[in-house]
């Protein structure tokens, strides 16, 4: 070879010529391996390119993680089975799946300690979570095991099987030891290459986010699903990271707020424990979480030795949605936004039906999720541990870490979500159940789906989500469960007026139901304040006589009829009526409802002439103008009956009364409030007349099932318990 300058150089055989100019200086290695040493026979060294493709990792005798759990907390079972396989014989391959942020590569980190100091195994950590550093670590494993540098080199190169290679070391091992596969998100990585074996020298353990690989059914190969942490455990967690920052009670409102994620317990705990300019108490970062949850438990981060992807909650999710692309679902991600506009509870698939039909499109949204595309988005997710499957009563739902929708929720795209929320919006008031389908079927679902309508609220405040959650609250409370529906209505109130102003007519609508929720839950003069308050306000904004108005009258009278208060109470329901015949008609359900409570008050103030006349015509009227079993003839027949036990015409009130009690658990089910106050009024007819027996078997199974759904403390239970013993004290005597 000749160059110009004069350069000249000439090699043979294996031999090679550089040729430097300037500042240039050249350094050349050669490593040479007899035949004899090599038992694969002469093969060449490795390339250059190779060898940089397949660099070692730094170690595979010590758990390379971001941050070494302090105390393993709960697990406690899960570790001694996992302790026994390492001390015993070898052969087994347990997997150890579920979402990130579980606190899987603790679980291991813990094992691979203990395997090394109680058990003298030897253990080795490798990162599973992508092919070059899979093969890396394990060919490094292979070179601890007693591999050679030819060997190592010929199988880096790509001449020798690596994973072959591997196994046969591991295989021959002189003493027992402990793989560790962490992170293997991905199985296709270790199947493809035969990475992933049983040994008779050793136990194999493999975290990973993917639930449902085939991989993981193979023979000999146990399979552990790992959750988050009892709340008990989350706490303590807290307090071992935080112990100044609060009792382990605060610690418990913080654990419950992070969901009892371990991720985000060490991130959260690590903050609280490392503040410089501030001074945070466990119950000053709950209530910061309200505000930036994920920012906020990100910050604990920069404490915690690491901020790669997987040691923060608001990135650790994206590595699964980035595998979920990968392998052409796209849409996984668009689901999972459209989940995060719903409260972290389970979810009934049959809400997501109308998207699934093409019923409901999102239209616009990148990646797209078309309805034949909403099926496997769904499977990826519960592949890839983001979602998991759950049974509500008869439900089959999908359900999604608190903190994991908080985080995709605060990095959703601008453009999404306009069109997401209405999505949203549009699938929940799909699924609210038919007024006219009966309360007992109704009152699960409507429970079910309430927390979604309080979370779509929050996620996306608007009239049209205020009006939904209205709605909804309003069957909720209609269904029986009043505590439930005053709960929700007390948050959702505040949120609404926050949102529209104090008087708009959705915030009227959600402080009536409140209201309501209040008088049935024995606070009477709560309620009675409020229902004035929105009756005032519905005065002004609405008028005297729009139908909302003449709802709040009927309200008020409730309260004060049960304050004793019965003129008022008079006055206000005939308001109603009069005002319901004028606006909404005679044949008006609403009208009849009112009228049927009319009957009530005119019993208790003893105008006997008027409620005869009046009695039988509504309950006729009821039953000629509404469909069979409409609950407003429920109430006709149930209040008629009641007010004639109040008259004293017990004899003509029995058969009534039985028969409005029997329709009642039919339509509403057996512990429907309203069902037990027609057991209730059965019970005071049936002693009037001296079927005492009876009436003492009817009261105590009244007081088993009201203390039950009302609580032992609710009045009329006190008043049931003191009914009951007055009567046993009088069979006795």
């Amino acid at each position: 070879m000749t160059q110009a300058g004069g350069f000249q150089g000439r090699a043979t055989d294996q031999g090679r010529i550089f040729q430097a100019a300037g500042d240039q200086h050249i350094q050349e290695h050669h490593y040479h391996y007899a035949a004899q040493n090599d038992p694969f026979g002469s093969l060449p060294v490795r390339s250059q390119q190779s060898a940089q493709s397949s660099a070692a990792p730094h170690s595979v005798r010590v758990p390379l993680v971001g941050r070494p759990p302090g105390v393993l907390r709960d697990r406690t079972e899960l570790m001694d089975l996992l302790r026994s396989a390492v001390a015993g014989p070898g052969h087994g391959i347990h997997v150890v799946h579920g979402m990130g942020g579980n606190g899987k590569t603790a679980v291991a980190y813990t094992l691979f300690t203990h395997a090394v100091r109680e058990y003298g195994r030897a253990a080795f950590w490798v990162n599973a979570s992508e092919y070059v550093s899979l093969r890396a670590g394990m060919l490094a494993v292979a070179g601890d095991r007693g591999a050679g540098p030819g060997q190592l080199a010929a199988a880096a190169a790509g001449q020798y099987a690596s994973a072959d290679l591997t196994w046969r070391y591991l295989d021959q091992s002189d003493e027992p030891w402990l793989l560790v596969l962490d992170n293997a998100d991905d199985p296709d990585i270790l199947e493809q290459g035969g990475w992933l074996r049983a040994s008779a020298r050793g136990t194999v353990v493999v975290t990973t986010r993917h639930a449902t690989a085939s991989l993981w059914t193979g023979p000999g190969i146990s399979r552990h699903h790992l959750d988050v942490l009892p709340l008990d455990d989350a706490a303590q967690v807290l307090c071992d990271l935080a112990p100044e920052a609060g009792d382990k009670q605060a610690a418990r409102k913080v654990a419950e707020r992070l969901g009892c994620l371990p991720l985000a317990l060490t991130l959260a705990g690590s903050h609280l424990a490392h503040q410089l300019l501030e001074s945070w108490s466990m119950d000053d970062y709950a209530r910061k979480l309200t505000e930036e949850s994920t920012t906020l438990i990100d910050r604990g981060a920069r404490n915690s030795g690491s901020t790669s992807s997987r040691q923060l909650v608001g990135r650790t999710w994206q590595l699964s949605l980035d595998a979920l692309t990968a392998q052409g679902l796209p849409e996984a991600t668009t689901l999972l936004r459209l989940l995060s506009f719903w409260a972290a509870d389970p979810v009934p698939l049959t809400l997501l039906m109308p998207l699934a039909r093409g019923q409901v499109v999102l239209a616009g949204v990148e990646p797209p999720l078309a309805a034949d595309g909403l099926e496997p988005a769904l499977r990826g997710l519960l592949d890839h541990s983001l979602a998991e499957m759950v049974q509500v009563a008869d439900l089959r739902c999908v359900r999604a870490h608190g903190v994991l929708l908080d985080s995709i929720a605060a990095g959703m795209p601008d453009s999404a979500r306009a069109a997401l929320a209405e999505g949203a919006a549009a699938l929940l008031r799909a699924a609210l159940p038919d007024e006219d389908i009966p309360q007992s079927e109704s009152r699960e679902v409507l429970a079910i789906l309430a927390p979604h309508a309080v979370a779509l609220l929050h996620r996306a405040p608007s009239e049209t989500t205020a009006g939904l959650l209205a709605r909804l609250l309003r069957q909720l409370h209609e269904a029986g469960d009043w505590a439930g529906s005053l709960a929700m209505s007390e948050a959702a109130a505040e949120r609404a007026a926050g949102l529209l102003g104090a008087e708009h007519p959705v915030v009227l609508d959600v402080l009536d139901v409140m209201a309501r929720g209040l008088f049935r839950t024995a606070k009477y003069a709560e309620s009675e304040s409020l229902h004035r308050r929105v009756l005032a306000s519905r005065e002004r904004v609405l008028g005297p006589d729009h139908p909302d108005t003449l709802r709040s009258c009927f309200g008020l009278h409730q309260p004060l009829d049960l304050l004793d208060r019965d003129e008022e109470s008079e006055y206000y329901i005939r308001r109603t009526v009069a005002g319901q015949r004028l606006v909404l008609g005679e044949d008006s359900p609403e009208t009849l409802l009112s009228r049927t409570f009319l009957l009530e008050m005119l019993a208790q103030l003893g105008k006997e002439d008027e409620y005869d006349r009046e009695a039988p015509e509504v309950v006729a009227d009821c039953e000629r103008l509404l469909p069979p079993d409409h609950l407003t003839t429920l109430y006709a027949r149930h209040l008629h009956s009641a007010g004639l036990e109040v008259l004293g015409r017990h004899a003509e009130a029995e058969p009534l009364a039985r028969r409005a009690w029997a329709d009642r658990a039919r339509v509403q089910g057996v512990d429907h409030p309203m069902t037990l106050s027609a057991h209730y009024n059965v019970v005071r007819i049936v002693h009037a007349l001296g079927m005492t027996d009876e009436a003492i078997s009817l009261m105590r199974q009244l007081i088993e099932v009201r203390e039950r759904v009302l609580g032992p403390d609710h009045p009329f239970n006190v008043g049931h318990r003191e009914e009951l013993a007055s009567w046993l004290g009088a069979e006795e005597s």
